[in-house]
């Protein structure tokens, strides 16, 4: 299978403090992968590393086969130039954790506004994806509100939906629903499990574990900034290796 990201080695140190320690992992085309793992284990440092929002202290990532950013011999990560790595940018989308929205745009004008920018597509082009996405997510109403009109879960399907506009290949998810009650989280969860049924490749970083064994085709456990174990849904919840992921896993059946 084709892989869509590699990341090897991957460092990064903030001061003297080294949050990710020596991480690699591929994600291949149509896969669900969710990273689990304690507060502080770095796996939000993981996604800002791989999404480009944090730079890197070592290590190298590739996207389609296209490397992003590498380490030389001399141990100074460079980037891609300039053209090839906006290409590259393309390639992923991010949805946060609290939704990013621009409050002083309509929830159209949010889908709408980043394609034009980003993709060159026309306002008719732009606005007809946006709604073909909107009502995937039952909300094709709402073109017109704004954010502030929205509730938390709206909001987040409309971040989803701004997030998908794009076209990318790839989708990473910072944990969606920790902004929300759990009565809208369900909403989020629902959004996600379609679109792994559409087989969108996705990482979700996630504290939601029943969801996380249900819908990913591999999990990620993180600790102490490195991968402590990967594996299926089965392996990792319940027949895990590793007395640190069962340790973690107890914790969250208790």
């Amino acid at each position: 299978m084709e892989e869509y990201l590699t990341i090897t080695h991957l460092k990064k140190q903030f001061n003297d403090v080294q949050v990710l320690k020596d991480i690699s992992l591929t994600v291949r085309k149509g896969e669900v992968v969710s990273i689990i793992g304690p507060s502080g284990s770095g796996k939000s440092t993981l996604l800002r590393c791989a999404t480009f929002l944090e730079t890197l202290s070592g290590g190298s990532i590739a996207y389609m086969g296209e490397v992003a950013a590498q380490t030389t011999e001399a141990g100074k990560v460079v980037y891609a130039p300039k053209k090839q790595f906006q290409q590259i940018q393309k390639y992923f989308g991010l949805v946060f954790q609290n939704f990013n929205l621009f409050p002083h745009y309509s929830v159209m004008k949010n889908i709408v506004e980043p394609q034009r920018l980003l993709l060159k597509r026309s306002k008719q082009e732009a606005e007809e994806v946006a709604i073909r996405l909107l009502k995937k997510v039952g909300l094709e109403q709402k073109t017109a509100a704004y954010p502030c009109e929205l509730s938390g879960g709206q909001q987040q399907r409309v971040a989803i939906v701004r997030a998908l506009a794009l076209s990318p290949s790839i989708l990473f998810f910072d944990e969606p629903t920790s902004a929300l009650d759990p009565e809208l989280t369900g909403e989020i969860l629902e959004v996600i499990r379609l679109l792994a049924e559409d087989h969108m490749t996705m990482v979700i970083v996630t504290h939601e574990m029943r969801f996380a064994q249900a819908v990913s085709d591999r999990v990620i456990f993180m600790a102490d900034g490195m991968i402590i174990e990967e594996g299926t849904p089965d392996e990792i919840f319940v027949h895990p290796k590793k007395e640190r992921t069962q340790q973690f896993l107890n914790n969250y059946a208790d």
